[in-house]
Order: structure tokens, then C-alpha cells, then sequence
């Protein structure tokens, strides 16, 4: 991507942060400052730790910044910095990502299929290995493109493909199971 792609009013506001104005920062902490938790709330449970996460993930991405070049979305960026964030965070507390609790309200491929509605389903997902959850998080309840899943994931678009085919199969196959056993 060309600079020229960022959104204009986030290429703005970076501009005026690599310039020195501090405020504009806080813009877009504003903008983004929910996303970062909605993410961050996958890998982390405790409100307070959530908060403290998202705070570490705009500092992070705040000292970053200077070497921001556009050659990507803001958001894939920051959503990149606060998914490693997370990630980081409880690798630092000995603790491994736990189970991303879904909002079904907001899940399109839930509302698209109801045998994912209930929680033995969920389950199937948070089970997944790491790379098949988070390539189902970002597409099917963040709703990124392939290419900005490729991007955060830091691989190929066909192998987010692949993984989310994957995924798919093996949520497929216990759904099956479930329903076979009632």
C-alpha cells in the first residue's frame, strides 16, 4: 500500500504525531482506544489487566509511530502492536492466550450459522490451535480482509486461506459431532 491508502483522517493525525503534536495522538487513542480492548479482551480477561494491556499497546504504538511509513492501514498497524501486546503480556505471566469468549451479538459467522450459537461450539473455537483462533478472530469477528490478516499474522495470504479453511473443517466436524450426539 501506498501512503496515499491510509485512511485520510488517520494519515492526518499521523502526520501531525511524526510532527510532534501530542494531541493528535490522543485522537486517535479516542478512535481506536475500544477496538484495542475488543481485541486485547480475547487474550486477556481481567478488566483492570485489559486496560493496562491497551495502555501498554498505545505506548508502544506511540513510540513507534516516528517510524511509521504507511505502508500499511493505521489500524492493521496498531491492531498488529496490541495482538503482540497481548500475546507478550501473559507470555510474561507464565500464561498462555486463553479461550477468546465470543459475543455471539457481534459474530457474523455465528449469526450465519446457528449450531454455533451455543457454548460447546464456542468451545470448538477457543480449542483451536493459536494460528486457526486467531485467523478466525480476525476474519469472522473483526472482519478483516485477507490482506490485512496476512499482515498482522505476519504470513502469506494463502496461507490465512489455508488456516482459515482449516479452521472451518475442524469447527465443521465437531458441530457435526455435537449434533449426531443429541
Amino acid at each position: 500500500m501506498k501512503h496515499s491508502d491510509i485512511d485520510p483522517s488517520d494519515q492526518q493525525l499521523v502526520e501531525r504525531v511524526q510532527r510532534g503534536d501530542k494531541r493528535a495522538f490522543d485522537l486517535l487513542v479516542l478512535k481506536y482506544q475500544f477496538k484495542l480492548q475488543s481485541i486485547i479482551s480475547r487474550f486477556v480477561r481481567d478488566r483492570d489487566e485489559i486496560a493496562d494491556v491497551t495502555q501498554e499497546a498505545f505506548i508502544k504504538a506511540y513510540r513507534a509511530l516516528p517510524g511509521f511509513r504507511g505502508e500499511s492501514q493505521f489500524y492493521t498497524w496498531l491492531y498488529r502492536i496490541a495482538v503482540n501486546t497481548a500475546k507478550n503480556y501473559l507470555v510474561t505471566r507464565s500464561r498462555r492466550p486463553p479461550s477468546a469468549d465470543i459475543d455471539v451479538a457481534d459474530a457474523e459467522y455465528l449469526a450465519a450459522n446457528d449450531q454455533l450459537h451455543d457454548l460447546d461450539s464456542r468451545k470448538t473455537i477457543a480449542d483451536l490451535p493459536e494460528d486457526l483462533r486467531t485467523a478466525v478472530t480476525l476474519r469472522e469477528y473483526e472482519d478483516l480482509s485477507y490482506d490485512d490478516i496476512a499482515e498482522i499474522m505476519q504470513c502469506p495470504t494463502g496461507t490465512v486461506r489455508s488456516r482459515l479453511f482449516r479452521a472451518r473443517e475442524i469447527i465443521d466436524a465437531k458441530v457435526l459431532v455435537l449434533i449426531k450426539g443429541n
